[in-house]
């Protein structure tokens, strides 16, 4: 037996996680290249 509101409450909690990694990632790679750009 499937509790609906559990599910939707874990679904939801895993996109918000998905969204937050992607995100970090993103900063992750645009870092290295502001460093190199103040490098000269």
């Amino acid at each position: 037996d499937t509790d609906f509101a559990q599910e939707t409450a874990n679904l939801t909690k895993m996109q918000i996680l998905q969204q937050a990694s992607q995100t970090i990632l993103s900063q992750a790679n645009q870092r290295p290249q502001a460093a190199l750009s103040l490098l000269g």
